[in-house]
């Protein structure tokens, strides 16, 4: 395991907003879809720590950290519980919760991709594991709740996330100090989704009828 530094501390702060904002997003699918309170935490669960679970799972970072700290644990619960209990007032703030969900994205693509660099992955591969970071948990929490993963189909939200882990993985691999790295990475995958969200911008899809 790397040793602890500054930035390593600082990478768990960011994680846990992450977590915390994704958590939230998590909550408020399993009360639309009128879970009880243990469907509530579970979705929480899933989608805060999904993603970062599998990342640690693919570098060999054993065991992952939402299950060697206990903060990785506390967040997402009180997260789906503040959700649970005040979820009139959170589903009236959905403008904020979709711009929450895409700080969330920012800052887990930036974690995930340099975590994945202290454990010794190139820049592709590390680039790849700040996605996967990302997208992961989102798609846990949709597959869960029986429907289409939105990655798939919504606005663009898993190339955002790749630019920005791609970018915060070139900065640092050119020797530049972790709040460049950080913020460059965070500031271009929070600027893209923004505007993927604003101007509706989707990936591509098959043109004509689907009679394969």
């Amino acid at each position: 395991m790397p040793p602890a530094t500054d930035a390593g501390a600082a990478l768990v702060v960011l994680d846990l907003l992450g977590i915390f904002v994704f958590a939230i997003s998590g909550a408020l699918v399993a009360v639309r879809k009128h879970f009880d309170v243990f469907g509530v935490l579970v979705l929480a669960g899933t989608t805060g720590l999904g993603g970062g679970f599998l990342r640690d799972v693919l570098i060999d970072a054993t065991p992952p950290a939402a299950l060697a700290d206990w903060r990785y644990l506390l967040v997402p619960i009180a997260a789906g519980l503040v959700t649970f209990a005040f979820h009139p007032t959170v589903g009236r703030l959905e403008r904020v919760v979709n711009l929450s969900d895409a700080f969330g994205l920012s800052l887990f693509c930036v974690t995930g991709a340099l975590k994945a660099v202290e454990y010794g992955l190139g820049p592709v591969p590390a680039a790849l594991m700040g996605m996967v970071t990302g997208i992961g948990g989102g798609m846990v929490r949709d597959l869960l709740a029986g429907r289409p993963p939105e990655v798939f189909s919504g606005n663009l939200y898993a190339t955002p996330a790749l630019v920005g882990a791609g970018i915060a993985v070139g900065l640092d691999h050119l020797g530049m100090p972790f709040g460049v790295v950080a913020a460059s990475g965070f500031g271009v995958c929070l600027a893209l989704r923004l505007l993927a969200i604003a101007l509706d911008l989707r990936a591509p899809k098959p043109r004509g009828p689907a009679n394969v």
